[in-house]
């Protein structure tokens, strides 16, 4: 076990000679070895040289100690990393923290190195995909030991259904629209690799408008340019019946549709409603500004935090205490700005 001070690898041994005990002493004392009659003063001391000199035992030695490392894998979907994205990443981290467990995240963009790579050089206590990943994957990481393996989008046999889903997203934007408008249209992304996302907060819109008795939403695919978000507006303008209020997969995509429309000559949200998602700085200070849905990401962090931290604790019960089935809370709002 080593740590460092001033640039130089700090031992259990350079304890030891500090606080005048043996090796074993150090060792008893700093892992809280239980069944050891060592002194009060004798714990102080090498405490005290500890601190003096920086000591922090290493992860390897940690984890032979607990049987278990205290790293949580983040694995990270080809998506872009934009703010709500890295947003979550914090407050995944704050969140894993307050349960002494350290969030250390993988991105699977090209050319990273293998996600096999990654884990079996680190061996998490558990890995948490952002989205779906191969089965065959997880059942090699259980095989190698990590035995808590969950996914936020898609399957995780550990999960037993997805921890979020998208679905309220549009559902709510649909509702925030479904009240003035005869027909709704959906902006879809131009990137497949977010498919995993907008396909559930489609089929949310779908399922309000039956609700409602609207037609099938329009959908289009609306590329982060105007020439192409022109082109999708002036077909929703067209279709019979128009559309005149349109759910967006996120504020970027909002935003061309907001440009479009204002490049057109038309106004929002007279001739044309947009709600976006994601609440990003920029969507209030445009004009109009964006109605969008808000998603509390410090909500949603505790909450899949709670989840692998519960499954590690079952993992190590003895009766193996059942996972809760289901999402994870994750509290959506409606910001109602001028755009809708």
């Amino acid at each position: 076990m080593a740590g460092t001070s001033r640039g130089r690898r700090v031992t259990s041994g350079d304890v030891a000679r500090e606080a005048g005990v043996s090796r074993a002493t150090v060792s008893y004392v700093l892992n809280d070895t239980p069944h050891q009659k060592i002194a009060e003063a004798t714990r102080r001391r090498v405490w005290d040289a500890a601190v003096r000199l920086g000591y922090a035992p290493s992860a390897a030695a940690r984890a032979l100690r607990t049987g278990r490392s205290d790293i949580v894998l983040g694995v990270l979907p080809d998506w872009p990393i934009q703010h709500v994205l890295g947003r979550l990443i914090q407050q995944l981290t704050n969140a894993f923290a307050e349960h002494e467990l350290t969030f250390l995240v993988h991105s699977s963009a090209q050319p990273a190195r293998p996600l096999r790579e990654i884990w079996r050089a680190l061996t998490p206590a558990a890995v948490l995909a952002l989205s779906e990943f191969p089965e065959a994957e997880a059942e090699a990481m259980r095989a190698a030991g990590i035995e808590v393996v969950m996914a936020m989008h898609g399957s995780a046999r550990d999960a037993r259904s997805p921890l979020v889903s998208e679905e309220p997203i549009g559902a709510m934007q649909a509702r925030h629209l479904a009240g003035s408008h005869r027909r709704l249209g959906y902006a879809y992304p131009d990137l497949p690799r977010l498919d995993v996302l907008a396909q559930p907060r489609l089929d949310g819109v779908r399922k309000v408008c039956a609700e409602h008795g609207l037609p099938e939403p329009d959908v289009r695919t609306v590329p982060l340019d105007l020439d192409g978000a022109m082109e999708a507006v002036k077909a929703w303008l067209a279709a019979d019946p128009p559309v005149t209020g349109v759910c967006a997969f996120n504020d970027d995509i909002a935003m061309a549709v907001l440009l479009a429309v204002q490049s057109l000559g038309l106004r929002a949200p007279h001739d044309l409603a947009v709600i976006g998602v994601d609440d990003i700085p920029s969507s209030a200070l445009l004009r109009p500004s964006l109605t969008t849905v808000v998603r509390d990401t410090d909500t949603l962090a505790r909450g899949l935090a709670r989840r692998v931290v519960d499954a590690l604790d079952r993992v190590d019960a003895p009766d193996r205490t059942e996972l809760p089935v289901g999402p994870v809370e994750d509290a959506l709002r409606v910001e109602a700005r001028d755009s809708a």
